[in-house]
């Protein structure tokens, strides 16, 4: 789990279809297969979640620390009978399950454990208030993923552990009485020490008071004189007693101390062992500190142990000179952390294997949806080249395409969705100039503005640093989103006024920009805004509305925005409009070498008449389609039904046969990105640097990463975007003759 970006993720998202776990409703038989699928997937892992042994929560890591899903072992645990008592006893936050009088360490131990290291579980004990009001102590092992600006999300694995935490109390008790017996034994045994030798000098009886203090816990004591190179057992346990002939008598220290290395000390530790405790290393570290400890192993009638040595500076001066070394076994607190090591280990597996199986899930949802749909926008197009505008044929092709277009679109925001709250998204800055950038979004829209006879306008309103380093990608993503809303929901004659401006910087080398979207649309009533973000919130539906939505796309802007550390604010007024306000900040790309005709596609194209294309595809029906397409546009093809034909065909083409690769990435025998990776291979310049673009419908950012990782030129989703296409193809072209 890498450090991770954002505060929800796709169980969480699966789950709040069905508010917090609960069944899907008959009604959800008439919703879109695919979204149909959607709710069944939630479904299932609400049953495996609750199927659970132990109690299982999610919650959000924000001040509110809100309850996202408890499964039914953890409402067992509080005696709740449903999740509505729960919330209700707890008020629904993560706080309000902590017994009051805990509440504040358990917080700071599971911040201070998470800022130590993020990437391992929390583990905490406190105790809470059950619904028949009776008192337990429970045990919370929690991970923390983090995903960007709203705070990030706790998944949490709880048990009782009142039996535990009672017997634990029991044995303290115990052992505190028995150290209590062995105090007072102590004080006793000093007290006859004192009565019988008042003469003996105060320092001394000052040192056996730290030696006899010390042997409470530890087995082996000795006292040593840096300077006189000498140490002096006070007690032995069996490891020591061959160093000093079974008698308490002085020997050399420093003979000592590289004896016992080679004598007891496991091979594996000797080296760490005898530098720190060297007499060099000794008066080193005791300058700073007055004590410090190693763990190692040792190896005793042929078995390996752990021990710990103290060593303690009681010199009493600035010099280091006397010494106590304190030698306990440490056996049982290792095996203790080593099981709950395994434990946690064990359940970050589990954790991970299900994220595997989510992004596997949705990876293949994709493609699967993909590839039938690009069937459908190819015949269309193939079938429009034959059908006269005037006839109804043409007319229904129209629909089909519409209504095609309607089904990706929701597609593409669902899955979307999914997989940025995965936190698959990443940034890719580049240079670019971001009044550019925001006008091309508006042209985008222009078509469907003009449409509905709106107004769209954009204005620069005093950017003085246009040249930046940003995702362009994003940013075109977000305002698309934003600005279509805009045209969609404004009436015909109606205004959309798209304004930049730059905020007064507080740094050299950053700019911030303000970007406002106004229109004179339907406008929102207050009691939607509140929920204006959230995943399919729409105030009305494509029945009432009469306009096309899935109610994702602001949820995927405010997403992006945040996750580029910016912020979007909204004002509304039904019939009115409505005003969205973003802000966003880049560094200033101070070379400013951002040029408009960097890829200009148009400025020089390369005539494309008869060039040789590849195309590597399994799918006869994608084939088909693509063959059709292309030499309509002039080009020659040829084909591979898999990326070892591929690569073989290739290798043995003369220079420069093949213009460029259309490469498909799920296929068999040899998948695409292993393709093109042997392309490059290859010993011949002309063949190793061909252009290849994927043309797949695996979609998402981790796709096109992966494509770019392997060598391929570009990354294209399915259904096939004509223009697009040719876009992609001129640059690829046009980079190889550069």
């Amino acid at each position: 789990m890498n450090k991770h970006k954002n505060a929800h993720n796709v169980i969480e998202h699966l789950l709040t279809l069905f508010g917090n776990g609960s069944s899907p409703d008959k009604s959800s038989k008439d919703l879109p297969q695919a979204q149909q699928s959607y709710r069944e997937t939630a479904e299932e892992l609400r049953q495996f979640l609750d199927e659970i042994p132990g109690g299982f929560l999610i919650y959000r890591a924000n001040d509110e620390e809100e309850i996202v899903f408890a499964n039914a072992a953890l409402l067992k645990i509080f005696k709740c009978d449903s999740l509505a008592q729960f919330k209700d006893l707890t008020g629904n936050s993560f706080k309000g399950m902590i017994h009051p009088d805990d509440l504040e360490a358990v917080e700071k131990s599971i911040a201070e454990q998470i800022s130590a290291d993020d990437s391992h579980f929390d583990y905490v004990e406190y105790r809470i208030i059950r619904r028949d009001g009776i008192v337990r102590w429970i045990e919370d092992y929690g991970h923390y993923l983090n995903s960007g600006g709203d705070g990030g999300i706790f998944y949490v694995f709880i048990s009782d552990a009142t039996e535990k935490v009672t017997r634990h109390m029991l044995e303290k008790t115990s052992l505190m009485n028995e150290n209590r017996k062995k105090e007072q034994k102590l004080k006793n045994l000093i007290q006859e020490y004192d009565k019988e030798r008042k003469l003996i000098n105060q320092e001394h009886l000052q040192r056996l008071e730290v030696i006899e203090g010390l042997s409470v816990n530890y087995d082996s004591i000795l006292y040593a004189n840096i300077d006189t190179d000498t140490v002096l057992p006070y007690r032995l346990s069996t490891r020591l007693v061959r160093q000093f002939d079974h008698k308490l008598q002085v020997r050399e220290l420093r003979w000592f101390l590289k004896d016992y290395v080679n004598v007891w000390v496991h091979p594996d530790d000797r080296e760490s062992v005898a530098k720190k405790t060297s007499v060099a290393y000794i008066k080193k570290t005791l300058a700073t500190e007055n004590t410090y400890y190693i763990n190692y192993r040792c190896i005793q009638n042929d078995e390996t142990q752990y021990i710990q040595l103290r060593i303690v500076n009681v010199s009493g001066s600035d010099n280091v000179s006397q010494i106590v070394m304190g030698y306990r076994n440490i056996d049982k607190e290792v095996l203790q952390d080593f099981k709950q090591k395994q434990l946690l280990e064990a359940a970050l597996k589990n954790a991970k294997l299900a994220d595997i199986a989510k992004n596997t899930f949705l990876s293949n949802m994709s493609h699967d949806m993909r590839t039938p749909l690009n069937a459908i926008f190819g015949y269309v197009a193939l079938a429009k080249k034959y059908a006269v505008e005037s006839d109804p044929t043409y007319g229904y092709l129209e629909k089909i395409e519409t209504a095609g277009n309607h089904i990706l679109d929701l597609i593409d925001k669902v899955l979307e969705i999914s997989y940025t709250e995965s936190q698959d998204v990443a940034l890719a800055t580049e240079p670019c100039d971001i009044c550019d950038v925001v006008q091309y979004t508006v042209d985008m829209v222009m078509p469907l503005a003009r449409s509905k006879k709106i107004a769209l306008t954009f204005r620069d309103n005093g950017v003085n640093h246009k040249y930046v380093h940003a995702d362009v990608a994003k940013i075109k993503q977000i305002f698309n989103h934003i600005i279509g809303n805009a045209v969609k929901y404004t009436n015909v004659g109606g205004s959309v006024d798209v304004d930049i401006s730059e905020k007064d910087g507080k740094f050299d080398e950053f700019a911030t920009f303000t970007v406002s979207v106004k229109d004179t649309g339907i406008g929102m009533k207050k009691s939607f805004m509140a929920k204006l973000f959230d995943p399919f919130e729409r105030e009305y539906n494509t029945t009432t509305s009469g306009v096309y939505g899935t109610g994702l796309g602001l949820t995927i802007a405010k997403h992006l925005i945040e996750l580029m550390g910016g912020s979007i604010d909204v004002k509304s007024a039904v019939g009115k409009g409505s005003t969205f306000t973003v802000t966003l900040g880049f560094k200033i790309d101070s070379s400013a070498s951002v040029k408009k005709d960097a890829n200009c596609v148009d400025c020089n194209p390369i005539d494309i008449t008869g060039k040789k294309i590849l195309i590597v595809e399994d799918n006869e029906i994608n084939l088909e389609i693509e063959t059709d397409l292309l030499q309509d546009l002039g080009f020659v093809t040829d084909s591979a039904p898999n990326g070892l034909e591929a690569v073989e065909k290739i290798a043995a083409s003369a220079d420069d046969e093949y213009s460029l690769v259309l490469m498909d990435i799920q296929m068999p025998v040899m998948d695409g990105r292993r393709a093109a990776e042997e392309i490059r291979k290859l010993p011949n310049p002309a063949h190793n640097d061909i252009p290849i673009i994927a043309l797949s419908a695996n979609a998402f950012e981790s796709d096109k990463r992966e494509s770019i990782k392997s060598g391929m030129d570009a990354h294209l989703n399915k259904p096939i975007d004509i223009d697009v296409l040719m876009s992609t193809i001129q640059q690829a072209l046009q980079k190889r003759l550069a």
